[in-house]
């Protein structure tokens, strides 16, 4: 039989094991201050985000998102055209993105971008789909399309970072949906299906480049 010390430092391990742990909410309520060009698009209800803090960030995303042909470059996972909105994301408190900047508490708009085949961006993920926050304030147009350089520009320049704000993105992996889960030593995803789309998009966890 163990001893009881070591039983007990088993136990306080698993606790503060578990207490580093993320978990998901769903939020019945619209996210707030969404002008009515929003409201028409975006689903009313949310996932909640929640880690060892209290709630980490929370996300609506659209009713339906439009999709388009998949291209043929194996590291674009998703089917989804440049620019196009997914969602909008809340912090509630100052979180931080995919490169380890600060954002700022506030609520963000997520639209669909590629990362260029460039030196600078190797070895930032095995796939090149990420979500581009913008703040809401700056983004009016939920069907505004904008290219890569513009997405960029406004993302730099609305959150106020050196590099645009983003979050990577992947091609869910079998299981039940919606769910956050730890992928790797520090990622958490939030796996969902919107529409009949399924998306991840990791909400925690940082890389270099």
């Amino acid at each position: 039989m163990k001893p009881l010390f070591l039983i007990l430092s088993s136990l306080m391990l698993a606790v503060v094991a578990h207490a580093q742990d993320y978990r998901l909410e769903t939020i019945s309520t619209a996210a707030p201050g969404l002008p009515a060009a929003y409201t028409a698009v975006v689903d009313a209800g949310g996932y909640r985000v929640i880690g060892p803090a209290g709630a980490w960030c929370e996300i609506w995303f659209r009713k339906s998102i439009p999709t388009v042909a998949k291209p043929a470059d194996e590291a674009i996972v998703l089917p989804i055209a440049q620019g196009t909105l997914l969602g909008i994301l809340r912090f509630a408190a100052a979180g931080y993105d995919r490169r380890g900047q600060t954002v700022k508490a506030g609520v963000y708009t997520l639209r669909y971008s590629n990362y260029p085949v460039d030196g600078s961006h190797q070895g930032v993920a095995p796939q090149r789909d990420f979500a581009v926050l913008t703040p809401l304030s700056a983004d009016t147009d939920p069907n505004a399309a904008p290219s890569f350089d513009a997405l960029v520009d406004a993302s730099i320049k609305g959150v106020g970072t050196p590099h645009p704000a983003v979050l990577s993105l992947e091609a869910p992996a079998a299981g039940a949906l919606p769910a956050v889960v730890k992928e790797g030593d520090s990622d958490w995803v939030l796996k969902v299906k919107v529409g009949s789309l399924p998306i991840a998009i990791i909400v925690v966890g940082k890389v270099e480049g």
